[in-house]
């Protein structure tokens, strides 16, 4: 069975059509994305109104959520070498900078099920509040993201590790880039938002 051409895989616009696919499927997790942020913003101050269960200023730990988010966005530095060594032929780089990136973002996980641990701890459930329910379900969300994300980089370090991640099909280490650094941004603005925004 023969592959496609290359050219046969551009849309009418030059652009790789799986990358083309990304980028649309990225526009649609924007969209989700922005309807729990603003979700979030909307009810995180009722709970402080009729004085149920702790606000957000009860339970936030910055200089933690600082260090994991840092973690996570040192992880889109990673997952840029990664693509670079898969380009130029680098096999023990490619599979180097996937593990890094795929371990960076299961610490970052690590960290997040800590905090939600500690919330809870506190008396924040799901069913506590309108503040509980929006803010886990948003970082929650969030995090399933990342660890799909985490699931296909290791995929992509076994697929170096036989051999059947080359130069030629390099695009599968770029779209996963481009998913992870969509995770990586959405967490920016969930951070600036929610942590540090608290009006």
């Amino acid at each position: 069975m023969q592959h496609a051409p290359a050219a046969e895989l551009q849309t009418t616009t030059g652009m790789d059509h799986r990358k083309l696919l990304m980028w649309l499927f990225l526009g649609s997790e924007c969209l989700f994305f922005g309807s729990l942020i603003a979700t979030y913003l909307l009810y995180r101050n009722k709970t402080e109104e009729i004085g149920i269960g702790p606000i957000p200023s009860d339970l936030y730990d910055i200089p933690f959520t600082s260090v994991s988010s840092f973690v996570l966005l040192m992880s889109s530095v990673t997952m840029v070498l990664a693509l670079a060594a898969i380009q130029r032929g680098d096999r023990r780089g490619t599979q180097a900078w996937l593990l890094a990136t795929a371990l960076l973002g299961m610490s970052f996980l690590a960290g997040q099920a800590f905090e939600f641990t500690e919330f809870y701890r506190q008396g924040l459930s799901l069913d506590t509040n309108l503040f509980g329910t929006t803010f886990y379900v948003l970082t929650g969300f969030h995090g399933a993201h990342v660890s799909i994300g985490v699931l296909i980089l290791l995929s992509l370090f076994v697929m170096t590790l036989r051999g059947r991640l080359t130069p030629a099909n390099s695009i599968n280490v770029e779209l996963i880039g481009l998913y992870w650094h969509f995770v990586d941004v959405v967490w920016i603005v969930i951070f600036t938002l929610i942590y540090l925004v608290q009006t």
